[in-house]
């Protein structure tokens, strides 16, 4: 344990940080509603933030090359925390988007600096702890702030000081609880093409992933407020979401350990499926229908991204899995530059219960591209197959003329 104590000021930055996305997100939509703004506008408020994330993802790595670790992070966090202020004095449709366009790019940036200078300050023996020590962070953090929400109340000035607050505070243990600045990262050349001939279903299923779980991310506040859940309940229907999605992560992965990944891939897109309908056609207004619903639809929509890359890292090189990781992300992200504004269009038109409708036609277009994929790669498994019994018969026949050969000299 006294490996992962100088990592602890990081961890501590990292749940501060993390509450305060997790609270903006959601406060966002809710606030938006509140202040005349349409699903269709709030669907494009999350359109920029993504677009403002991949952006982030491809600038962060030079920037941390550039002035280190703890520079990057504190540049990112003074705007981060600067362009929430901004949506507290100016309410704006227009000034908000480019806000979240902005914290986007900034906490792509941010989460990039967290997650590397976890990984440079592990060893291979304590890396998996680490790292599961950060995802209950990262799930505690976001699922905890949400309630931050009926304590304080969406209206006026207070909630988005708190926000402020909390994207300021984490600059400190950054600042004072570590001495060490590690290493900059090397220039990772993405691959996009190369991502793609690795897996092409792992590549479509970060794009389809990334158009229902951030519609969902974006739109769910208003889903539930359209519905008439009060304030208290919008933030529990969030907070059981990312639950479900918590508790059933580490089962998914264990079965598709065990079996082949797209089978345990194609079933939980079909439970999503299966859950967005349950949600779109029988939940209607009822309160704990909708919290039970969006347990399950969180237990398996979450996953899918998890599970998309573990296939696709199945087929690389040692010397691939930054790159293509790096490409995976960016794939998530062009599904989620779309996915809000198209879910958002969805909803104004056809009313709430569309936010899931909209989902449920996404799954199952990816789930028809599975099987798809399924069937293209059977004959190229039954074809290399075919040639390594090839291979083991001709190796046989020459060990046993081996054989042979050695017997009759020994004669």
């Amino acid at each position: 344990m006294n490996g992962l104590r100088p990592l602890i000021p990081i961890l501590v930055a990292a749940g501060i940080l993390l509450g305060g996305n997790g609270l903006q997100g959601t406060l966002i939509a809710l606030r938006g509603a509140h202040e005349g703004f349409t699903p269709t506008i709030i669907g494009f408020m999350g359109t920029a933030y993504y677009a403002g994330f991949l952006l982030g993802c491809l600038a962060i790595v030079r920037m941390m090359q550039a002035v280190g670790h703890i520079r990057a992070f504190s540049a990112l966090a003074a705007i981060a925390a600067s362009a929430t202020l901004v949506m507290a004095v100016v309410i704006d449709a227009t000034v908000w988007t480019a806000s979240r366009f902005l914290s986007g790019f900034c906490f792509a940036g941010l989460f990039t600096i967290i997650e590397s200078w976890l990984n440079s300050g592990v060893s291979n023996e304590n890396r998996a702890r680490v790292l599961s020590l950060y995802r209950i962070v990262d799930i505690g953090a976001v699922t905890g702030s949400q309630f931050v929400i009926p304590a304080v109340g969406v209206e006026g000035f207070a909630i988005f000081a708190v926000m402020t607050i909390m994207i300021t505070l984490s600059l400190v243990p950054v600042s004072l609880g570590d001495r060490s600045n590690p290493a900059a990262p090397e220039d990772v050349k993405l691959d996009l093409k190369r991502a793609w001939a690795i897996s092409p279903i792992a590549a479509l299923g970060c794009i389809a992933i990334g158009v229902t779980n951030s519609a969902f991310r974006t739109l769910s506040p208003v889903y539930a407020e359209k519905i008439g859940m009060s304030t208290a309940d919008v933030a529990a229907f969030v907070s059981v979401s990312i639950i479900g999605g918590a508790l059933i992560q580490y089962p998914l992965g264990h079965a598709s350990d065990r079996h082949d990944r797209r089978t345990v891939l194609l079933v939980t897109t079909a439970l999503a499926l299966a859950a967005a309908l349950a949600l779109a056609l029988f939940a209607g207004s009822g309160r704990l229908v909708n919290f039970a619903l969006v347990f399950v639809f969180g237990a398996f929509a979450m996953p899918l991204f998890s599970l998309s890359a573990a296939h696709a890292n199945d087929r690389a090189a040692s010397n691939e899995y930054v790159p293509l990781n790096a490409a995976l992300m960016l794939f998530y992200s062009f599904g989620a530059i779309v996915g809000p504004f198209a879910a958002a269009a969805a909803m104004q038109r056809f009313g709430p219960h569309a936010l899931f409708q909209f989902s449920a036609a996404v799954y199952v277009v990816f789930i028809a591209l599975i099987l798809w994929r399924m069937r293209v790669r059977a004959p190229a498994a039954a074809e290399e197959r075919g040639r390594f019994t090839a291979l083991l018969r001709t190796s046989t026949v020459f060990a046993r003329l081996a054989d042979w050969r050695n017997t009759e000299r020994k004669r």
